[in-house]
């Protein structure tokens, strides 16, 4: 499959979240490592009018899990499923991946003309550059979402961004890839891979723990159902700082009350060092942006570096 070829496929593609009966660029498509994310991706793939139609998969979950969402398609190791395919889904482990590209790559698996598509978001298409000098043709396409292995994993497809890297040839492949699925592409070029990553995984996975630690603290406070708490404050939160960015800033830090957040210190500290020395860090960050935005007066901001700084002695 030439590029040529792919940007003729690229014209003919449908969009559209229903099956189509004659797809007009009907790809066979390989899923090599079924886990949460190559099951989402292979089925939309397939709903989209594609025919999934090899599967590698290793522990006993992901064998059960191909068996369930693929029926048709036949299990079989890597190679085996290259050879079956014009797609290859590369949904393994971010840890794992250089590895199996290199893998396959040494084993003189029938790489050429075959695209071969990872969801890491971690990397761009350099780490398939093993694969690409023997003729694959690379893409990076990350959705921006995450997975539970439940059943509405499907739906959360929808109007989602994807992290899209790929040669200039490809792009338009990529794009319609990404559309097909229900998606929208977001190009990011290869040296900003890892600084695009570490964002989405700090706003994500780290509200996740802050979250979760908050309705610790509420529990030993008192409360019984902290996500009856939480939930509305936290939703106002999110829709003020994706709507407003620090404009949308509230808080004790934000304005200035020095009282308050001693008293947050000697609180937590008596509780939970841990949870007090991530209050500090994530204080001092809300100081520096409310400072630099204007918010919060110079003098202020000294006086909560200050009080922020002896908390020190409680934090491990």
């Amino acid at each position: 499959m030439g590029v040529a070829t792919l940007n003729a496929m690229n014209e003919d593609m449908v969009v559209s979240g229903e099956p189509a009966e004659e797809h007009p660029a009907r790809l066979r498509v390989g899923v090599i490592g079924a886990g949460r994310v190559g099951t989402v991706l292979g089925t939309a793939l397939a709903r989209a009018g594609h025919a999934v139609v090899a599967v590698s998969a290793v522990s006993s979950e992901s064998v059960r899990r191909a068996g369930e969402y693929f029926p048709g398609a036949v299990l079989a190791e890597p190679t085996a499923v290259l050879e079956q395919v014009d797609l290859a889904l590369l949904t393994v482990p971010d840890d794992a991946l250089a590895g199996l590209v290199a893998g396959l790559a040494a084993t003189e698996a029938p790489l050429a003309g075959r695209l071969l598509m990872h969801t890491s978001g971690r990397y761009g298409t350099a780490v398939l550059e093993p694969a690409v000098r023997l003729g694959g043709l690379p893409l990076a396409v990350h959705p921006v979402m995450t997975f539970t292995g439940r059943s509405d994993d499907l739906e959360r497809l929808h109007g989602i961004s994807f992290g899209v890297t790929a040669p200039d040839a490809l792009r338009p492949v990529a794009e319609a890839l990404v559309i097909e699925m229900g998606g929208e592409p977001v190009f990011i070029p290869e040296e900003n891979r890892a600084l695009y990553h570490a964002a989405i995984a700090s706003a994500a996975n780290h509200l996740v723990a802050l979250v979760s630690q908050a309705a610790d603290l509420l529990r030993t406070a008192g409360a019984e159902e902290p996500a009856r708490v939480l939930g509305p404050l936290l939703f106002a939160a999110l829709d003020n700082a994706l709507r407003l960015g620090d404009a949308g800033l509230t808080g004790p830090v934000a304005r200035g009350d020095v009282g308050t957040v001693a008293g947050h210190v000697e609180a937590l500290g008596a509780v939970s060092p841990e949870a007090l020395a991530a209050y500090v860090a994530l204080a001092r960050l809300t100081a520096d942006r409310a400072l630099a935005a204007g918010m919060l007066a110079p003098s202020d901001a000294e006086q909560l570096l200050d009080v922020l700084s002896a908390a020190r002695p409680w934090i491990r």
